[in-house]
């Protein structure tokens, strides 16, 4: 079986700007159910902010409000092609301990997966 990763993306993307605020950028997590965005400015995908991200900030104490979302980011975040098979991406993912990516079709996000999309196969 050679699914590709368009099989299991999620085609609505949700993203952050740089300059969004932890508070803009935790009230869409919550808002939508998602567990992390990716941070684009204009068609670049500058980085990702995970809930794991937000949660250390959080733990360290630090104020809020004057964060943009482009301080908090993992930058260059992993990407692939919509034709990428669910092994290699998979492969990918584990070789590079990351739990998420963006597919991107040239300078295109046609989608996100993440480690989660994985699991839930299996009880599909």
């Amino acid at each position: 079986m050679n699914l590709t990763i368009a099989s299991l993306m999620h085609r609505e993307v949700y993203t952050a700007a740089p300059d969004d605020t932890l508070q803009s950028v935790e009230a869409k997590l919550v808002s939508n159910g998602l567990s992390w965005v990716p941070v684009v400015d204009g068609g670049n995908v500058l980085g990702v902010i995970s809930s794991t991200d937000l949660l250390r900030h959080h733990a360290g104490g630090m104020l809020t409000p004057k964060v943009s979302a482009w301080q908090l980011c993992t930058y260059k975040p992993v990407t692939v092609r919509p034709d990428a098979t669910l092994r290699e991406v998979a492969r990918l993912m584990i070789e590079s301990n990351i739990h998420h990516v963006v597919v991107m079709d040239g300078n295109d996000i046609k989608g996100v997966v993440s480690a989660l999309d994985f699991v839930q196969t299996f009880v599909d």
